[in-house]
């Protein structure tokens, strides 16, 4: 506990904004060596390990959490990096999203490195979650080879996020023909747009998500026009969608395709759908500790695991990314035991059906 607590002070008192965060990286790294842990490596600012018992036969658990941060926002009232303890509060930015889970990470495995268990385990604590970026768990798994089953750490105040949805963006753009309003010509594409957006308002796939319900379609911003008397030839908008696991993301694109005339263009396709059945070891084994299971409604870097994975943690995400973010002390010393009893429950269980 006391460790886990200096090392989140450490972490807090340098800057690691997303892609910035070479400085926590070399904490992390230096504080994993010094406890004895011979395997500990690094791919860009992002720092893993493997037991030390480790075994090809075996089944491999990943345990995940990041140690970037967003920017601190204008209204901090103490300095974010320099940490503060008040009564059980530690303050300081990335304390509760995402410091607590990885320190309480670290010390768990460290706990069990040198120990013999029945599935080896990858402790990966890792860059640019809060950006999904290209140097962070995305350019590490490859590296990382076979993972079976990974518990993803972040605040859920050691509630079992057994889902997530995933993100697309859509920049859409209705083509018309400009014309003069008072004559009655051209081909107004806002109309166009207009027609496309009330059709997706409306719209519902077949297949629906029996953890994650119905996918989201939501319009959020719209552009058009140069002149009051001017039919616009041009109208692009903004869609805003929040998919599941009923459709990849590839396969949502192409059923908005289907019903829109406007062209799209998808940002990105890489924040993914995430959904664990209730029966996996990992979900029994968090309802055996207490934990209840719910639907996340922030995205993790679970949407990059293409394997069955679990988010939990220490922390409240409500505090994430607010001014004058803390976490409790107690929360800590929490989020270690739970950790640790979780690896020994999740070590009685029949792995190799799963």
């Amino acid at each position: 506990m006391e460790q886990a607590v200096a090392l989140l002070k450490k972490l807090i008192a340098v800057p690691s904004t997303s892609r910035d965060e070479a400085g926590t990286a070399t904490v992390i790294f230096d504080h994993l060596s010094e406890a004895g842990i011979d395997t500990v490596e690094r791919q860009y600012n992002n720092v893993y390990a493997r037991s030390a018992q480790w075994d090809d036969s075996k089944p491999v658990l990943l345990l995940n959490s990041h140690h970037d941060t967003v920017k601190p926002a204008a209204s901090w009232t103490r300095d974010p990096f320099v940490p503060t303890v008040e009564d059980d509060r530690l303050y300081g930015l990335g304390s509760n999203d995402a410091g607590a889970s990885a320190v309480s990470l670290i010390a768990a495995f460290i706990h069990y490195y040198n120990k013999v268990l029945p599935f080896n385990i990858i402790l990966a604590i890792t860059a640019e979650e809060e950006v999904t970026g290209e140097h962070g768990i995305r350019a590490l798994l490859p590296t990382l080879g076979r993972i079976d089953m990974a518990v993803v750490g972040e605040p859920t105040q050691l509630q079992a996020a057994v889902g997530e949805r995933g993100l697309v963006v859509l920049d859409c753009v209705a083509h018309g023909k400009r014309g003069h309003a008072a004559r009655n010509e051209g081909i107004n594409a806002l109309y166009i747009a207009m027609d496309d957006i009330n059709a997706m308002r409306g719209y519902q796939p077949e297949k629906v998500s029996s953890l994650l319900g119905p996918i989201k379609f939501t319009t959020t911003m719209i552009e058009c026009g140069t002149q009051h008397n001017v039919v616009p030839d041009e109208c692009k908008w903004v869609m805003d969608i929040r998919t599941t696991d009923a459709y990849t993301n590839e396969e949502t694109i192409e059923l908005v395709r289907s019903v829109v005339k406007s062209d799209i263009k998808e940002r990105s396709t890489r924040i993914r759908a995430s959904a664990i059945d209730e029966s996996h070891p990992l979900v029994a084994t968090a309802v055996e500790l207490g934990s209840k299971a719910f639907v996340s409604p922030t995205t993790s870097d679970m949407s990059q695991m293409a394997f069955p994975s679990l988010k939990i943690g220490p922390g409240d995400s409500a505090r994430s990314h607010t001014a004058d973010e803390y976490i409790l002390l107690s929360e800590i010393g929490q989020g270690i035991d739970y950790y640790k009893q979780f690896i020994a429950r999740l070590a009685e269980k029949d792995l190799n059906r799963n």
